[in-house]
């Protein structure tokens, strides 16, 4: 009986180790569970990280809002949203995206009492990065001399010298041109994207979630469609209730790089530095990690 009586406690105590430690042994993973691709997933990450820290990242999202909405009006040719359709989708992406309201009101004004030949214009820099990867720099400026300077001034003291600028064309041709929508995380489905993309008369789009980050270094989804689709689908997600966050055109890399740790944080340290200059609208890259 005492032999019995051991054994049984024993048993006990084995059990009681083995629940108070079960989140050891991984659990089967569903059929049913579905993980998100994105094509830059570390990339991303490391710019949530990045963007989470601080509030700049938030006034540099309210000064951008604010350079294309003096665009829209001056392209335009008027600060009424009603009459303005740029404007007015400009206007409702910079409310998804939190600008106060007092910021679109004062650079609609800006618009509208500054001169002709006052504004902004865009334009995009080449850069030979780290382990074979490129980056394409957009900027959105009132002074294009300034926004040159700096931003080669800034590629050379982040790499130290080791990365260069491209002359135009060199890195271009490496990535294709499509329309970028993107969305809060999880606003949108793929089966219900598919029946908004055919009310839309959008063949052809690919849906990556998580596939970037916003201001607050927030996950977001990423919709690539064909450039001349891209005020289709944003249009019929507006009226479908899915407002996107933005919608523009953007570099998309053919072939994405896989690029050494060493590089990797290299490459991702000169985007932080280039993406805090006031000029720069967005760092693009084909680093796939």
């Amino acid at each position: 009986m005492q032999l019995l009586n051991k054994l049984l406690n024993v048993t006990s105590l084995l059990l009681l180790f083995l629940s108070a430690h079960s989140y050891l042994v991984p659990s089967p993973k569903s059929p049913h569970s579905h993980s998100s691709t994105s094509l830059f997933g570390r990339a991303a990450a490391v710019r949530a990280q990045t963007k989470g820290k601080t509030d700049a990242a938030k006034t540099k999202i309210y000064g951008q809002f604010g350079k294309k909405i003096i665009m829209a009006v001056k392209d335009g040719g008027s600060a009424s949203p009603e009459a303005n359709k740029s404007l007015r989708d400009v206007i409702s992406m910079a409310k998804k995206n939190n600008v106060p309201i007092d910021n679109i009101n004062r650079a609609i004004k800006r618009a509208s009492e500054a001169s002709n030949s006052d504004g902004y214009q865009s334009s995009l820099f080449e850069v030979y990065a780290f382990g074979g990867c490129t980056f394409i720099i957009n900027v959105l400026t009132d002074n294009p001399n300034r926004a040159a300077a700096e931003v080669k001034n800034a590629v050379n003291k982040s790499s130290k010298n080791k990365a260069k600028m491209a002359e135009s064309g060199s890195v271009t041709y490496l990535y294709e041109r499509k329309g970028k929508v993107v969305v809060e995380s999880g606003v949108v489905g793929e089966e219900e994207l598919m029946d908004i993309a055919i009310e839309a008369e959008v063949d052809d789009y690919e849906f990556v979630e998580e596939g970037d980050v916003d201001a607050e270094g927030e996950p977001v989804d990423v919709i690539y469609v064909e450039q001349g689709d891209l005020g289709l689908l944003r249009d019929k997600l507006k009226e479908s209730g899915k407002e996107p966050k933005d919608a523009k055109l953007c570099y998309k890399p053919m072939a994405p790089v896989e690029c050494t740790e060493e590089d990797f944080e290299s490459n991702m340290s000169m985007v932080e530095v280039l993406e805090e200059l006031e000029d720069v609208d967005c760092v693009e890259h084909n680093m796939s990690n």
